[in-house]
């Protein structure tokens, strides 16, 4: 983990010291879709791992497997459904790769879909607990 860590950080401090350069920010897009494809694949494999050791947890990992298809694709599609997205750089032109910006904004749609869910999933658990 800290590694993954020191390489953000790494990757991000490249990004700021050298002004925005598009290398610099491509290489942050790419990382960021890399980690992006790592947290999918973790939750797949750990959604596999719970049913072979607890088959009992079929139904609920059936769910949560129901429920990151159903995040990323309503992503995707929303990602999907805005032609002509054109995003400006810091040297004056844009980003208008449509690939780099659809997976951009699924990354993006998905990440405040996990924030709010795990805020409200942290604020209901407290709520419990301080009524228990």
């Amino acid at each position: 983990m800290a590694v993954l860590f020191g390489i953000t950080l790494g990757l991000v401090a490249w990004a700021v010291i050298s002004g925005g350069a598009e290398v610099a920010i491509s290489w942050n897009l790419m990382w960021g879709y890399a980690l992006l494809v790592v947290a999918i694949l973790s939750v797949i494999c750990a959604a596999i791992k719970g049913t072979i050791t607890n088959p009992a947890g079929l139904k609920n990992t059936l769910i949560a497997v129901v429920l990151v298809v159903v995040v990323v694709g309503a992503a995707l599609g929303i990602a999907l459904s805005h032609d002509g997205l054109v995003i400006p750089n810091s040297a004056g032109g844009v980003f208008d790769d449509p690939f780099e910006l659809v997976i951009s904004e699924t990354g993006i749609l998905v990440t405040y879909v996990v924030a709010a869910a795990t805020i409200l999933v942290t604020l209901v658990g407290e709520v419990r607990n301080a009524l228990k």
